[in-house]
């Protein structure tokens, strides 16, 4: 997938989170018919392995309460601070181990083969490619590992 105008970077935060914006972006996009098909299968928290579903989740709402309240408008910061209000409140530790978690998924867990599926599949051979924040990252033409994203965080 090349790049997307309006969708940032999973490694981007937003306020303490990150990912959260992203899901953001890709809300933003689907309403206005720019999300690339092969993104809108993957909306929303119906399927449990998701980024979306997972970010859902641990913050408490429903994705289609957050899309909801997304749509209405707002800065991404105060759409953050309405899940924070409306959903499950979290520490900052909370918020520290879901970055980390979320930018190691594919690295040795339940994810790894689907990663490596996709990375033969889409001829990412040689990338160096251990999360499928990492894959997503060079899906549309960024390099994690040349911006070192991870020391961001």
């Amino acid at each position: 997938m090349p790049y997307i105008p309006g969708l940032r970077s999973a490694y981007i935060k937003t306020g303490r989170l990150v990912y959260f914006g992203r899901m953001l972006d890709k809300i933003r996009l689907h309403a206005t018919g720019e999300l690339p098909g092969d993104y809108v299968i993957n909306l929303g928290d119906g399927q449990f392995y998701t980024l979306d579903g997972r970010c859902c989740r641990f913050l408490g709402v429903p994705y289609v309460d957050i899309r909801e309240r997304t749509l209405a408008g707002g800065t991404d910061e105060e759409i953050l601070a309405w899940t924070h209000a409306n959903g499950t409140p979290r520490t900052n530790e909370e918020c520290h181990v879901w970055n980390r978690f979320i930018l190691k998924l594919g690295w040795r867990d339940e994810r790894s083969t689907v990663l490596t599926e996709r990375i033969r599949d889409e001829a990412f051979r040689g990338k160096t490619i251990e999360t499928l924040v990492d894959h997503i990252e060079y899906d549309e033409g960024r390099d994690p590992v040349a911006d070192r994203a991870w020391e961001d965080i």
